[in-house]
């Protein structure tokens, strides 16, 4: 059996071989191997260049990503730089309010107080203007009237124990009694030169009991009285300049009468200041 084998393996290795089919052979094997191996290097070629182009767009994003971030972070920046201007602006503005709105304030308390002095000094120069005694009367009236609201008055005057009405308002003069002085409110004025004025003017009140009764002082001497009744609807309240100009007529109503009551007596007014050198030695 054995030598049967090698004599046949010895006739087949004795048959020529055909190196054309071989070479062929291993060219076309050669050839399918690159062939496959480049196309694997083609396939992964395009692989890499797909993940390239992820890659890059991915990058893109990323850049315009960070380049949002930084514009929203210059953006917050710069609101919250707006934001403090703003509340700097409104604190400001605030404080430009306030002081305009003091301002105004002021202005109209100034403005309030021009009026009352003007009011004041009206009055003081109308006493004063005449030295007649119906003039005295007149402005007295005119005063009553226009400057505090009076609207049912009486001006009454002291003759011995008694108070007589010497002018009034509203009212007939002759209507009026005279006032025992010391009696009722007029009288109680009378006779103690204080001043009596309810609270609030309205509601009004009558000639017995009246919303402000004055006093006309002559060096802390009562000599007469002025009785407010009633004043204008349009008058709810005092004013501060009412009880200035209370005080006003108190202190200078009645000089002015006695002053327009003796120049009365007189000529002329060199006359009435006869006898005036004498007082100023």
């Amino acid at each position: 059996m054995n030598d049967d084998s090698e004599e046949r393996n010895r006739r087949e290795s004795d048959v020529p071989v055909d190196l054309s089919r071989e070479r062929e052979s291993f060219v076309r094997q050669f050839l399918k191997q690159g062939v496959e191996l480049t196309e694997n290097l083609l396939e992964e070629n395009k692989a890499l260049h797909s993940q390239l182009s992820e890659l890059r767009q991915q990058n893109a994003l990323l850049r315009a990503q960070v380049a949002s971030d930084d514009a929203i972070r210059d953006l917050l920046r710069k609101i919250e730089t707006l934001e403090t201007e703003r509340r700097t602006l409104l604190d400001r503005s605030t404080q430009l309010e306030e002081t305009s709105k003091e301002n105004q304030d002021r202005n109209v308390e100034i403005e309030q107080e021009l009026h009352d002095l003007a009011n004041l000094y009206i009055a003081s120069s109308h006493l004063h203007s005449t030295l007649s005694v119906r003039g005295v009367m007149r402005h007295l009236c005119e005063l009553l009237q226009q400057l505090v609201g009076a609207e049912l008055f009486a001006i009454y005057l002291l003759r011995g124990e008694e108070a007589i009405a010497i002018g009034a308002d509203g009212i007939e003069l002759t209507a009026l009694k005279s006032i025992p002085q010391g009696e009722g409110v007029v009288g109680e004025v009378m006779m103690t030169g204080v001043p009596r004025i309810n609270d609030k003017p309205q509601p009004g009140g009558t000639l017995e009991t009246p919303v402000a009764s004055i006093p006309l002082m002559v060096r802390d001497t009562a000599v007469g009285v002025i009785a407010i009744a009633t004043v204008f609807a349009q008058k709810p309240v005092w004013a501060a300049v009412d009880r200035e100009l209370f005080k006003l007529l108190s202190s200078h109503a009645a000089t002015a009468l006695i002053a327009a009551n003796l120049y009365a007596k007189e000529p002329g007014a060199a006359t009435a200041l006869d006898g005036l050198m004498d007082h100023l030695n």
